[in-house]
């Protein structure tokens, strides 16, 4: 119990963050992507809620996607600005794990989401007469609750794990806090949580291969349809580039994290560290709300402004 308490109360240092030179155009970076984030996923959510004909299934599951990359972001940006202007780059162990936390679990919450996004995408082209039979919106509102509880749910059992384990150490080598880094500070052997975590990643990545078996079933259903062929192309396209995308920089986060080689250039291993918390939630809200969505999102954002221009003049008018 001495060593948990101890651990509890300890200030951890991402030394990761020390030669980030120079400051000010790091934290201009970070507040413009951190922003930018905001605008776009913010934009893609408020239009969907706004705009009925968009209260739709797959259009509540690209929203819940929205959230979740938001709720990422606003679990790196705002810390990472904090350690910036701060020269010590320290902190708390509670706000350590719950980092992590934060980050690991809207990981674990991209995949689910994918997956269920991916069968209505199954149902919608392979069996269209049954859709809105088998995706209702009692069906929709548990789908939506899985996305979210479950990577919690999987996730528990590790921050137990790790909570438990005595550290004799405090320093993080990388920009945020991730599990792995914390059980590598303990000085007892990680082995549960090594176990434990190939469990989780196992899961996850099965969520994956069932995305993929799904979207192969989707291309031989559309092989001899032109409009299903572009019915795929407009509502698949997105799903399977988010989740190459996601995958690969999930991947190389995975690796630097657990077998990361001093060997690298540290920018190198920094741009693997940030690659996954920058390109992803630009790239989604792009991909779904602007480009290739079955009713272009775009067109619903520009009606809103634009009635909304519209209602200003009328209204300066009278």
């Amino acid at each position: 119990m001495l060593f948990f308490i101890t651990s509890y109360n300890l200030m951890l240092t991402l030394s990761g963050m020390k030669n980030l030179e120079p400051k000010s155009v790091f934290i201009i970076l970070s507040l413009s992507v951190y922003l930018f984030i905001i605008l776009l996923n913010t934009v893609l959510i408020v239009t969907i809620i706004l705009n009925k004909p968009l209260h739709e299934p797959m259009y509540l599951l690209i929203c819940n996607l929205c959230f979740k990359e938001l709720y990422r972001a606003t679990g790196f940006y705002p810390s990472f600005l904090y350690l910036l202007f701060s020269s010590s780059h320290v902190i708390s162990y509670i706000g350590c794990m719950t980092q992590s936390v934060i980050i690991y679990s809207s990981y674990m919450c991209e995949y689910t989401t994918l997956v269920i996004m991916a069968y209505d995408r199954y149902v919608a082209i392979c069996r269209p007469l049954e859709y809105h039979r088998t995706i209702s919106t009692h069906t929709v509102a548990k789908a939506l609750l899985y996305s979210w509880a479950f990577p919690f749910i999987m996730g528990f059992p590790n921050v137990i794990i790790t909570s438990l384990l005595p550290l004799c150490g405090s320093e993080i080598d990388r920009l945020y806090c991730d599990n792995w880094s914390i059980v590598k500070l303990s000085c007892l052997p990680g082995t549960a949580s090594n176990i434990y975590g190939f469990i989780v990643i196992s899961v996850f990545l099965a969520h994956g291969v069932i995305v993929l078996l799904s979207y192969q079933r989707l291309i031989v259903a559309c092989r001899n349809s032109a409009d299903n062929k572009k019915k795929f192309m407009q509502t698949c396209g997105p799903h399977l580039l988010s989740l190459l995308n996601f995958s690969i920089a999930l991947l190389f986060d995975l690796m630097f994290s657990r077998f990361g080689s001093k060997e690298f250039s540290e920018h190198l291993r920094n741009f693997f560290q940030v690659e996954i918390l920058v390109i992803p939630p630009i790239l989604n809200p792009l991909m779904y709300g602007l480009k290739l969505t079955e009713v272009p999102i775009r067109t619903k954002i520009i009606y809103i402004f634009q009635g909304n221009k519209y209602k200003s003049t009328n209204s300066a008018e009278k």
